[in-house]
């Protein structure tokens, strides 16, 4: 009701099966499945979703839970491009080896799939980002205060950053979205690393004192990000935050979602002497 069944959401923090049973169990099928019925019996549309399970105890978040990102998209709307669901650190789309070095280490790891409207394929990468455990306090003592945190985040925003680089180097007009908790303000270091891959950082379109989807410690603040590549953008139709959690005590989530529209223009036809091209 309150996001209006947007086409393709972008989700973080699902766990597996048994939650925070800590077994083997990675699987969260019918997690996916609970949440796709339950929109579909409050009046929404019938999503069909696409993750990737994550090695077992390796992506943080509530010990057994096995939390990562994933898909849902109305198939009444959009298609999913069989073979393009990947996680980015992975050496072969679809695997879930672990990538060498500690950028992702105990922290999710960013998921990519390709869905096409109205003939135009856009590419979306969530993400959640590692979170600011250990960091010292905003308003405390220490000014400014030490992010420890930080430093891999910024890691994390240099590896998508570069991905989305090799998209765009070969296709400039590519639809990329960056999207999920990146836990981090809009000015912060990670999101700068972000925007030089030629992304917009949405939140950006709103007010100054519109910029929060998030409260800590009476602190509103952004953690949750939507960006777009210039394509994208020059076909934005509306950003906002959905005002559902961070304002009230009575919440589903510490977090407010955010949302995107856009106004797909009609490809481009060819020219006498191009080739029809096919989406």
């Amino acid at each position: 009701n309150n996001w209006q069944s947007p086409d393709i959401i972008s989700l973080y923090e699902i766990q597996d099966n048994n939650g925070p049973t800590n077994d083997s169990v990675v699987d969260a099928s019918q997690s996916f499945q609970l949440l796709i019925e339950a929109i579909a019996a409050a009046g929404g549309p019938t999503y069909e979703f696409r993750q990737i399970n994550p090695a077992d105890d390796q992506d943080g978040g509530e010990p057994g839970g096995n939390i990562r990102v994933g898909f849902l998209f109305n198939p009444d709307r959009v298609s999913f491009v069989a073979g393009s669901l990947q996680r980015i650190t992975d050496p072969n789309p679809g695997e879930a080896d672990s990538f060498p070095g500690d950028d992702f280490a105990s922290s999710r790891k960013p998921l990519v799939g390709t869905f096409v409207f109205n003939g135009q394929q856009v590419t979306v990468i969530g993400n959640h980002f590692n979170s600011k455990g250990g960091d010292q306090p905003l308003f405390g003592p220490n000014q400014p205060p030490t992010l420890v945190s930080e430093n891999q985040r910024n890691q994390q925003a240099t590896i998508v950053r570069d991905y989305v680089q090799s998209i765009l180097a070969t296709s400039p007009n590519a639809n990329v979205v960056v999207a999920g908790d990146l836990n981090d303000f809009e000015f912060s270091r990670p999101l700068t690393i972000l925007e030089g891959a030629g992304l917009n950082t949405l939140i950006e379109t709103l007010p100054a004192n519109e910029r929060y989807t998030y409260n800590f410690q009476g602190n509103a603040q952004v953690l949750d990000h939507i960006l777009v590549s210039n394509n994208l953008f020059n076909q934005l139709d509306g950003f906002d935050v959905v005002r559902i959690n961070s304002e009230f005590a009575d919440q589903v989530s510490d977090h407010d979602p955010v949302i995107a529209r856009f106004r797909f223009s009609p490809p481009t036809p060819p020219t006498s002497n191009e080739t029809n091209s096919t989406y």
